[in-house]
């Protein structure tokens, strides 16, 4: 049976002829009960509880005796006034309540609230849109994992083509201001730290003309060109650098990110015993191979340097790269110890300084990323380092290591863990923190 027709002219509902053409949905009407018969309403328009049959094993519960609240109390101007909070979700539940059921009245109170929660979207804080500083490293692996490269980057200087494709990603995202930002240099001197203020221009010129060693064994252009101190240690270069036209902004970007590529590019296409080449650093040389890992490490280490003095985070190196620094350090160190026994600086040896003779070691286990055990020969850089002969055992954490073998912590603050010859200890982590340097 049909009902009366409520439509109006042309069988539209006359609510959509309302103000603003927002229509009022109404109110459901309740369902008869079993004689057909509408029950009857209670004072003040509620309706009472559905009765349950009797063997109805679910019976419908009463609703409970909570109040819903009350949203005919608010005035249209104090429900407008409420909108930046609602749209900010910043109202009780309440008054949330009285704004969304007036909008549903007031198409131009909707209005305003869509405008005001376009704009709480653009007050959100963006996310960070910078990229994984391993993405490159990841998308280099899957492709060549696919195609393996025509001239492939030589697996030890992987390391440096890394970090050098790191610290550029930060240089790019930098403004022109902070090329000028105070940045402070630390190292180990003796047995004190010592520092130094420079700016990121700097810094960045200080990595390129310390690289030039690298690129002079190559027979490639030195940075420092005709002004180049003859047999400079990475100091006396720094200074060349520093007193000449270097470390104004956006001056040595492009000539240190242009210099990284082109000794990438030529250890790419070099011969097969290029890793051998001895690179001299005025004091000490090192083989191609080591010197590549030495300049990703400090390469790194400056890095973090710029990345504390602009405030931007940033990460240390994978872990297959961070390995191969700590074990670079840890060859390093026998040699670095008989330097400092040398200059009075650590105890004297206690056992033979015979070539390939058992001796004295230290246990230096490195836990976390990049971690493992090794075993410093104490007595002399000629003797057999072992187990066996360890009189003692130090362990900290990887980067933590890196820092100290970077002289950005004192060594009496390094270690986590020391056990054995106090003598000893002291010594090995202290020539750690002398493989620093300017």
């Amino acid at each position: 049976m049909n009902g009366p027709d409520r439509s109006g002219p042309e069988g539209r509902d006359p609510s959509e002829n309302r103000p603003g053409g927002v229509p009022r949905i109404p109110p459901p009407r309740p369902a008869p009960d079993d004689s057909g018969m509408l029950p009857p309403v209670r004072p003040g328009g509620t309706l009472p509880a559905p009765r349950a049959a009797a063997d109805d094993p679910h019976p419908v519960l009463p609703p409970p005796s909570a109040a819903a609240p009350d949203t005919g109390r608010y005035e249209h101007k104090v429900l407008k006034a409420l909108l930046g909070a609602w749209a900010l979700s910043a109202c009780s539940a309440e008054e949330t309540a009285a704004v969304e059921q007036h909008l549903s009245d007031c198409a131009a109170c909707a209005d305003e609230a869509v405008r005001l929660r376009e704009a709480v979207g653009l007050m959100h804080r963006e996310d960070n849109l910078d990229l994984d500083p391993l993405l490159r490293s990841r998308v280099l692996e899957s492709c060549l994992d696919r195609r393996p490269a025509r001239i492939p980057v030589p697996d030890w200087a992987g390391p440096y083509d890394a970090e050098t494709a790191r610290l550029d990603a930060l240089l790019r995202d930098m403004d022109n201001a902070e090329w000028s930002a105070p940045v402070r240099l630390r190292w180990f001197e003796g047995r004190s730290m010592v520092e130094r203020e420079s700016s990121v221009a700097g810094v960045l010129g200080h990595l390129m003309t310390v690289d030039g060693a690298v690129a002079t064994a190559l027979g490639l252009d030195d940075p420092l060109g005709p002004s180049a101190p003859p047999g400079g240690t990475p100091t006396a270069r720094t200074e060349a650098y520093w007193q000449g036209t270097g470390g104004k902004p956006g001056d040595v970007h492009a000539p240190w990110r242009r210099q990284a590529h082109t000794l990438v590019r030529t250890l790419s296409y070099g011969r097969p015993d290029i890793a051998g080449l001895p690179v001299s650093y005025g004091a000490f040389a090192l083989p191609l191979r080591d010197s590549l890992l030495d300049r990703a490490f400090e390469c790194w280490v400056h890095a973090e340097d710029i990345a504390e003095a602009i405030a931007y985070p940033y990460q240390p190196p994978a872990a297959a790269h961070l390995n191969r620094m700590i074990d670079l350090a840890m060859r390093m160190l026998p040699e670095a110890l008989a330097r400092r026994r040398r200059a009075g600086l650590a105890g004297p040896a206690r056992g033979p300084a015979l070539a390939g003779a058992p001796g004295r070691s230290l246990h230096l286990e490195v836990e976390g990323n990049g971690g493992g055990d090794w075993y410093i020969a104490l007595d002399s850089p000629a003797a057999r380092s072992s187990e066996e002969g360890a009189v003692a055992h130090v362990a900290l954490d990887g980067t933590e290591f890196c820092h100290l073998a970077a002289g950005h912590i004192p060594p009496e603050e390094a270690a986590a863990g020391q056990l054995g010859d106090r003598e000893a200890i002291h010594d090995v982590l202290s020539a750690a923190a002398s493989l620093s340097r300017l």
